[in-house]
This record gives C-alpha cells, structure tokens and sequence, in this order.
C-alpha cells in the first residue's frame, strides 16, 4: 500500500520530534497535488490534456518551515533532480557564458538548459531572491526556456512572485519574469507565528556582544578552545584573477574581521570559494546596519546564505543582541532571514553535531 504524502509527513515529523500544525499539513497535501500532477507516467502524459503548473512556490517569513518541508518533499521524489543555492545556480550559468562566449545569448541559454535538463527533471531553489541587475535581466529567458523543456522547479522565498526584486533597478526588464512564473507556478504563502529557530534551546549560544574588553577576551578564548592542537597556516584564494588571504586558518577553523568579509568588492562567487576551505567560522565585529552601509550588508546577507546553505556553523561578535539590529530600508525584509539564520548558525545543538570539540 503507498502512503500518501500527508502520511509520510506525519511519520517523518514524529520520528525527528517536530512539530507541526494545520498550515503545514495543507501545503502538503498541495505538494501531493503537485507531485500527481507532474510526475505522472509517461501513458498518463499522453492521455492528459490539463495543464500543469511546472512550478511550486512557497513563500512566507523567516522560520515558518518552509525548508523542512520542501526538503521533505525533494527527498521523497525519485527522479533526477538537483537542489541548489540559487547564487550557485547562477554563477554556474555565467560561468557556462564565459566558456561559450562565441555564441550568440539565446543559443547559450538553448544549451545550458538542454545540459541542466541531462542532470535534472527537478530543481530545488531554496530562499530564492534577486538581488543582481544582471541576473534579473537574463531570467526571463532563462526560465521560460527551463519550463519549455519541461523541467520542474520547486521554491522557497520570503517574497511573493509579484514582489520580486522589488524597488530593484531597471525592474521593468525584471517583469517578463514574473509574468512567467506567475504563469507557470502554483503558489502558496505559509503562516506560522513562531520562529522555530528562535526557540529557548537556541537563544544565541555563540553569539557575542557588546564589543568591548570582556567580549573580546571571550571569543579570543572560545577561539583558543577550539583550535587546540591545530595547526596554524595562512594561504590565499585565487578567485578568477581576485585574491583572497586567509590569515587565521586552524584546519578548517577560521577567524575574520566582518570588514574582511564585507568591506571589499567581492560576492556569492567569493563566498562560495572561501567557504569551501572552512568547517567552522568566527565573523568578529559585526555592525549595526542602515542606509549607509547597505552595500556592505547586501554581502552579509549573501555570505550568510552560502554560510548557511553548506550547514557551517559559526561564532559571531556584534554590538547589539540579535533582536537588536537594524536594517537599511530596502534590505529589511531579507536581513529578516539573515538575524533568523544567525540564531540557528550559532546554536550549540549544531556546533555539536560538526565534533570539533
């Protein structure tokens, strides 16, 4: 007998002690909709005249679940499939421009897809958003021509499709876009009122503040700990004819400045390369945010998500608590995910699970 999947959830949220509760339970049984819908059989297929949305699209605010869920559902479909930070996705197709770039854009985007569609029938993007002019105005035909070979995309977003790289600039050449997805996605907002991540178990175990003597004595020592019997190198990244010199490397446990991090002009690219080398992450001097630095916490936000997408747990310094930091105005709603994600990145229930102690 096949269980359907309301049934494997329940199983899967009692087995790993979740919780649950009815608005869940319905992007569920949506997701089995979804799931009937697309990954038919190949009779089924040609016998079927309906038109199916080749997109799920889950949105809501930070901590609400929408991961867990649609992990749960990735794991449970079995076909080809590829999950995948959404800046990692991109940079693979400007890399594949580069390496094609004789060729005329439309042909370019004619072969990536045809390539990704040999590795995959489903892609999972979790925590979509544009945030780069250049992205927003290659996805319209990027996306278009995704859904036309037939390759199904799940989502996770704090945005609704309509808000998308809202107040971005040249947004207009952004619509086609949206006026894609809208067409081809199904998609459903999640309301929770907790923050699971923000529960007591999780209250910032690693997270320092105020800066001052006694906080810098504190992550020096919880730094010293544990680095104990590691061996101190420094070495330098070489990303595309940018360098980058890591100083305190411990074998995989490593300390930056967040001016280190964020002050120079570098992105996911960067990220992603430097991230690679690291286990276990100490950012010191983390500072309030507004309008005048929003540049540099655009790349927190972005480093926080690569950070996060690899499961690396971290140790911060910052001024204020958690609940304390302000946001430049047009970054307000996504810094929301970023002060989330610090609370379960410096949980002591993840920094036990990597064994560095």
């Amino acid at each position: 007998m096949v269980n359907t999947l309301e049934e494997e959830f329940n199983v899967f949220c009692n087995n790993n002690n979740l919780e649950k509760n009815i608005n869940q339970i319905q992007i569920i049984k949506e997701l089995e909709n979804y799931k009937k819908d697309n990954f038919k059989s190949f009779i089924s297929k040609i016998f079927s005249k309906k038109f199916n949305h080749k997109c799920f699209y889950l949105f809501g605010d930070v901590g609400v679940g929408k991961t867990m869920i649609l992990n749960f559902f990735f794991e449970k479909i079995k076909v080809k499939k590829l999950r995948l930070h959404f800046n990692q996705f991109m940079l693979n197709f400007h890399n594949f421009v580069y390496e094609q770039k004789d060729k005329k854009e439309d042909n370019i985007i004619n072969l990536f897809v045809k390539d990704l569609k040999i590795k995959a029938s489903l892609i999972y993007f979790d925590e979509f958003q544009v945030t780069n002019i250049v992205d927003a105005m290659i996805l319209g035909k990027l996306f278009d021509q995704i859904f036309k070979e037939d390759i199904k995309i799940i989502v996770t977003s704090n945005t609704k499709i309509s808000e998308l790289y809202k107040d971005g600039l040249q947004r207009d050449q952004f619509k086609p876009f949206i006026k894609i997805m809208e067409d081809q996605a199904v998609e459903y907002e999640l309301i929770i009122d907790d923050d699971y991540r923000k529960s007591k178990e999780n209250l910032g175990a690693r997270f320092f503040c105020p800066l001052n003597q006694e906080t810098n004595f504190k992550i020096n020592k919880f730094f010293r700990t544990i680095t104990k019997d590691k061996k101190h190198t420094s070495f330098t990244i070489n990303i595309k004819g940018r360098e980058f010199k890591i100083e305190n490397f411990y074998e995989g446990v490593v300390k930056f400045k967040f001016n280190e991090l964020c002050e120079r002009n570098i992105g996911a690219e960067d990220y992603l390369e430097i991230v690679k080398n690291c286990k276990f992450i100490v950012i010191d001097q983390i500072p309030q945010f507004n309008d005048t630095n929003s540049n540099q916490q655009q790349r927190f936000i972005t480093l926080l998500d690569v950070i996060y997408d690899k499961n690396i747990p971290i140790a911060v310094t910052a001024n204020q608590n958690l609940d304390e930091f302000t946001s430049s105005r047009l970054l307000d709603k996504p810094f929301k995910r970023t002060i989330s994600r610090l609370y379960e990145l410096t949980s002591m229930e993840q920094f036990n699970e990597t064994g560095i102690l």
